[in-house]
């Protein structure tokens, strides 16, 4: 049952402007009106696009919208003068624009043309979507304001003129907000939903500890950690002082053999730092069975930095999006190459690895320690999480590692995604290389995951719609005590609610319908509850304690030196490579051989490949791709018709979908009656239950490939990436040297 509530944004007049739509002319062009909210930019067209093609239609957006939080920056530009400037926040604008281009985080580009609209008007507009697309305080977000109007609907926060947005929520409501009750999976804010972890790993020698309540102990822990039992809160208190901003270890996970995963932040105090990790190694000792050893691994010593993450990611955009696009010439391959993105992705699973070898071949227990713990450690937590275990490979269980190791974590996200536009040294895209890398292994090993590419793309796209508060703070005590002075300024009644309650955005029918939801859906999955049908009967796939906690299997020959340190042969080609030179750095199993880690390998080659294993990706140069739906969907030249995955995915789908309605006509022939039976009709089309996005045809009718499917499916680069010459200039020449997109450095009229 839905929910409908309206949101009254503040807006600016609408004026009359041209959307750019072809590359090199005007043909195909639409015209309508462009609006700014302090939500979004809106082009409201009655024109249809020049091609009938598909776009997923997200509930809160319109079909040519764009958040402000998506704007990376914004262009005016005069022909008649020959200038172009870079818009800030509450900067002035000395000259009439005639076209405004929106460079996006997403990688679109946008245009808009004046050519009908008064000169003070496209001023306004162009200075009001640079204005609301950079706030200065997270109050300004627009996420407050869409949450506040939902706990008291009749409160004017402002009085400039405001215009309706519907949108849709789900579940029980607490003060009219969905706290996320409706939701099938743990958002990890309680005590029992931790304690449900615990036991679902198996991990009876630890306990939930709440010295964090009220995040008194650090602003950045969740107000609930993991912890070994035989450490005393009276012990925690004592030693958190001596961690960097006092985060103490937290535990991540543990193996069924008894090995855990912890994450901890550096030791500050460098007389402490000896006494300290005794007593934590000791701790973490006595909760294993076996009372194996533990091992540390320094992920800011074998691992990129989030400034090289940001250069190798700036560098890709600009090769897919700004570059012209000539995939088959060797040169663009090269620069792909020497952007050194794939070889941060393959170094941050390739350390993965190491740590899965580690807890499963090992049976030794591992700590990832990092300078605050907020970043590195959260994509190797949850790679080894995905590698082990194939709950967090289901789409409920992928959600809750999210939740679990990045947002309660506190993963800085107001900042790495660089919401405000105040620092861009802070700004780094931690979690779309982990997307990415997550991608790589999907790649790889289609069937063992229940979401497919699509779901990774739209929960990357979700970081730039300021609803949701997955996205929007550095951590949960930032989200309380902004939202805490925001219903004070604006005389909320919060009752007994500590704080405003953002929706999370794993409720994803704010954003989707059923049927848009049903291309998360992988038809190829086979999971814990994935069905069969054996000799006539309907069965499912079940994972046992014993084959999840020792089957290796799936890992081809080319990887079986994978972790030999000293003997590595799958250094990219590429000289002076990082990826040579990251060696872990588990100084205690130096002197440890390596014929038993050949051996662990060579065991998991020779066995069947089980998708309800343990999986390990394949780290070879040719085995890693660049991931074209995410990077590409927007470029027209690298769109195909009727090509790419897609093609796959729509038979798979169909087939998936024939396969569910026989199960379906099986279990009620099976419960039918003998009387019955002859006038039961198992033809007869079933209750569409179906979870997949293309059904299949009737025997009658061949099912062919539609005509709007295409290699972006379910994106289209129709519109939504304009990048033609700029005063006779090659736009990929203007943005030559560009930091982000544009170097205002170089703009000769920064001085107006």
């Amino acid at each position: 049952m839905f929910c409908f509530i309206a949101i009254r944004l503040k807006i600016t007049l609408p004026i009359f402007v041209r959307k750019c739509i072809g590359a090199d002319s005007s043909h195909g062009d639409l015209w309508g009106k462009l609006i700014c909210t302090n939500f979004k930019v809106s082009f409201i067209t009655h024109d249809a696009l020049p091609k009938q093609r598909f776009q997923v239609a997200n509930r809160l957006l319109g079909e040519h919208d764009v958040p402000l939080a998506c704007v990376e920056q914004v262009v005016t530009v005069n022909d008649a003068k020959g200038k172009q400037k870079v818009l800030c926040s509450n900067q002035k604008l000395k000259f009439n624009p005639t076209e405004l281009i929106l460079y996006c985080k997403d990688f679109r580009i946008i245009r808009f043309r004046f050519d009908e609209a008064g000169p003070q008007s496209a001023k306004k507009v162009c200075l009001a979507i640079a204005h609301y697309s950079q706030p200065a305080d997270p109050q300004l977000l627009f996420g407050f304001e869409y949450v506040g109007k939902q706990y008291y609907g009749s409160l004017a926060i402002n009085s400039i003129p405001t215009q309706e947005l519907t949108a849709t929520c789900a579940g029980e409501r607490v003060n009219g907000v969905d706290p996320g009750g409706g939701l099938q999976m743990p958002l990890f804010d309680r005590p029992s939903e931790w304690d449900r972890e615990i036991k679902r790993t198996g991990a009876s020698e630890w306990r939930v500890c709440s010295i964090n309540e009220g995040y008194v102990v650090s602003p950045s822990l969740p107000e609930y950690v993991v912890v070994p039992v035989s450490l005393a809160d009276q012990d925690l208190k004592q030693y958190l002082c001596f961690f960097t901003a006092h985060r103490i270890p937290l535990w991540c996970w543990n193996h069924p053999n008894g090995s855990a995963l912890v994450r901890m932040a550096s030791i500050s105090d460098p007389l402490q730092q000896r006494k300290l990790d005794q007593r934590i190694c000791s701790a973490i000792t006595k909760s294993h069975p076996q009372r194996s050893d533990v091992l540390k691994s320094d992920l800011d010593k074998n691992l990129p930095n989030i400034q090289d993450i940001q250069a190798a990611f700036v560098k890709v955009r600009h090769i897919c999006v700004i570059e012209p696009f000539e995939e088959s010439e060797e040169k663009w391959l090269s620069s792909m190459e020497s952007s050194r993105w794939l070889e941060y992705v393959r170094a941050f699973l390739k350390h993965s690895a190491e740590v899965v070898y580690l807890l499963e071949g090992k049976h030794v227990s591992v700590i990832l320690q990092e300078e605050e713990d907020r970043d590195l450690s959260c994509v190797v937590s949850s790679l080894v999480q995905l590698m082990l275990d194939p709950h967090f490979r289901s789409l409920t269980g992928f959600q809750s590692l999210v939740q679990k190791e990045w947002v309660m974590a506190g993963h800085r996200f107001l900042h790495r995604c660089n919401h405000l536009k105040k620092n861009d040294k802070e700004e780094s895209p931690l979690f779309q290389l982990f997307l990415d890398c997550v991608w790589q292994i999907i790649n790889q090993y289609p069937a063992a995951f229940e979401f497919t590419e699509t779901y990774l793309t739209v929960l990357s796209d979700s970081m730039w719609i300021p609803v949701f508060s997955t996205f929007l703070f550095n951590c949960p005590q930032q989200r309380t005590e902004n939202s805490m002075d925001f219903a004070k300024s604006k005389c909320i009644p919060m009752g007994e609610e500590k704080a405003l309650r953002f929706p999370p955005v794993w409720d994803w029918s704010q954003q989707f319908t059923p049927k848009d939801q049903a291309l998360f859906n992988n038809p190829m999955y086979v999971g814990k509850g994935a069905t069969c049908v054996q000799n006539g009967t309907v069965k499912s796939f079940r994972r046992t304690k014993k084959n999840y906690s020792s089957t290796l299997r799936g890992m081809p020959s080319s990887l079986r030196n994978i972790l030999m340190d000293g003997h590595d042969s799958l250094t990219l080609t590429r000289r002076n490579s990082l990826v040579p030179r990251l060696k872990p750095d588990f100084s205690q199993i130096r002197e440890v051989v390596e014929s038993p880690t050949e051996r662990f390998f060579r065991d998991w080659v020779s066995r069947p490949a089980d998708l309800q294993g343990m999986l390990i990706p394949q780290l070879l140069p040719s085995h890693l791709a660049l991931w074209r739906l995410y990077f590409l969907r927007w470029v027209p030249e690298a769109s195909i018709p009727k090509g790419g995955p897609v093609t796959a995915y729509h038979k798979l789908s169909q087939l998936a979908d024939e396969v569910e309605k026989l199960q379906s006509q099986l279990r009620q022939y099976k419960g039918a009656t003998p009387a019955s039976t002859p006038t039961s009709n198992p033809s007869a089309p079933p209750s569409d239950h179906s979870r997949m996005y293309f059904k299949a045809g009737s025997t009658h009718e061949p099912s062919s490939i539609p005509e709007y499917l295409s290699s972006s499916f379910p994106f289209s680069p129709v519109g939504n990436m304009c990048r033609r010459s700029i005063l006779g200039t090659p736009l990929s020449k203007f943005l030559n040297g560009a930091k982000t997109w544009l170097s205002t450095e170089t703009l000769a009229n920064e001085a107006l």
